[in-house]
C-alpha cells in the first residue's frame, strides 16, 4: 500500500511517500480501514520533531490519528462493526501514551473497535475526518471542568480545530449562559457564527485584562498564566497544552482518552446541524501534498482542521 512515513526525526522533508508498505495485519479487537479522508493535528508534527521520543513507538511512523473511512475486514472478536460500515474516529487512544506506528496517512490503518463510530449520515469524508481528535478533546475538556447548564465560558482560540468544537458544544451540547471567544480581527465573524455570545479580538484586547470572569477558560491555545486571570471565584481552567506550558491553579491539564462512544454520543448534535465541522478554506489537500499541508499547518495560519483527501 501506499503511505507516507518517516524514518527519522526532523522537519517535513523527513516525510517520504513510500509505495510498498505492507498493509497491516490486525488483532481480534480491530477492524481494517480502508482510509478516504484523514486530518492533521499539531501532535503528528510534534511527533515527528521527536518532542515525544520517550513514548514513540520504533521508527519508521506513519503519522496520522484522525480518519474516516470504510471498515474492510473485522477480528474475531468485534461485536459491532461490520464490514462496509462507514466509521470514523481518532486511532490513538492516548497520543502521549504508546502513540501507534500505524497512522492514517496510509491506504489502510488497523484501529481497535472501541476507537471508531459509525460516521454522521449527513457529513462526508472529508467533513467527518475533521471531527475526532478535535472535538473529543473539546468535550472531555468541558466534561473535566464541570462545565454545566447556565455557566459562563471563555474560549482561548475559538478559531481553531479544538477552540471552534469547544464553542460550539458549549452552546449547543452543554448550554452555556454566556460563551466567548479569543481570536484576531479576520475571524471575529467566524466566531459568531459558531455561536459565541462575545468575541474578543486579541490583537486589540487582552482578555485577561478585560472585567468579565467566567466560570471555565478553555485554553486551546497555550497562555495558561493569561487564562487562569479571567477565571471567576470557584471557577477553573482547563488546558490542552500543559505539557508544553504547566497551567497554574485554578486550571489544570489533561492529555485526550480517546474513545468512539463519546462520539456516538455527539452523533445526534451532528446529524442535526447544530454541530458543525470547521474546515480550513485550503482544505482538502490532496494524498501528494501532505508535506504542503503540514507545512502550512506549522504556520499557524489554518482556521480549522486540514484534511487530506482522497486518499489512494
Amino acid at each position: 500500500m501506499k503511505a507516507w512515513q518517516y524514518h527519522e526525526y526532523g522537519s517535513v522533508d523527513v516525510l517520504k511517500l513510500a509505495s510498498n508498505v505492507p498493509v497491516p495485519e490486525i488483532n481480534d479487537d480491530q477492524v481494517l480501514v480502508k482510509v478516504v479522508a484523514a486530518a492533521l493535528n499539531p501532535v503528528d508534527y510534534r511527533r515527528r520533531f521527536g518532542q515525544m521520543k520517550a513514548a514513540d513507538p520504533p521508527l519508521p511512523v506513519i503519522p496520522g490519528l484522525d480518519v474516516a473511512g470504510v471498515v474492510v475486514k473485522i477480528g474475531s472478536k468485534v461485536k459491532h462493526l461490520k464490514e462496509g460500515d462507514e466509521v470514523y474516529g481518532d486511532v490513538n487512544e492516548k497520543a502521549l501514551d504508546k502513540p501507534t506506528q500505524l497512522g492514517t496517512l496510509a491506504e489502510y490503518v488497523p484501529v481497535d473497535e472501541k476507537l471508531l463510530a459509525l460516521k454522521p449520515k449527513n457529513l462526508d469524508f472529508i467533513e467527518a475526518a475533521a471531527l475526532p481528535l478535535a472535538i473529543e478533546t473539546a468535550y472531555e475538556g468541558l466534561e473535566k471542568a464541570k462545565f454545566t447548564e447556565g455557566q459562563s465560558i471563555l474560549v482561548l482560540n475559538g478559531a481553531g480545530g479544538v477552540g471552534s468544537f469547544a464553542i460550539q458544544l458549549a452552546k449547543h451540547v452543554f448550554g452555556a449562559s454566556k460563551v466567548a471567544a479569543t481570536s484576531s480581527t479576520k475571524k471575529l465573524e467566524l466566531l459568531r457564527s459558531l455561536g459565541a455570545d462575545l468575541a474578543i479580538d486579541y490583537t486589540k484586547e487582552k482578555f485577561e485584562n478585560l472585567p468579565d470572569k467566567y466560570d471555565v477558560v478553555y485554553d486551546a491555545i497555550g497562555q495558561p498564566e493569561e487564562a487562569v486571570k479571567a477565571v471567576k471565584e470557584g471557577g477553573c481552567a482547563v488546558s490542552i497544552t500543559d505539557f508544553e506550558k504547566p497551567i497554574p491553579p485554578p486550571g489544570f491539564g489533561f492529555v485526550l482518552t480517546s474513545n468512539g462512544s463519546m462520539l456516538t454520543k455527539l452523533n445526534p448534535y451532528l446529524e442535526s446541524g447544530k454541530v458543525k465541522p470547521l474546515l480550513d478554506p485550503k482544505t482538502p489537500f490532496p494524498f501528494e501534498k501532505v508535506k504542503e499541508a503540514f507545512t502550512y499547518l506549522e504556520s499557524h495560519r489554518a482556521t480549522g482542521k486540514i484534511v487530506i483527501y482522497p486518499i489512494p
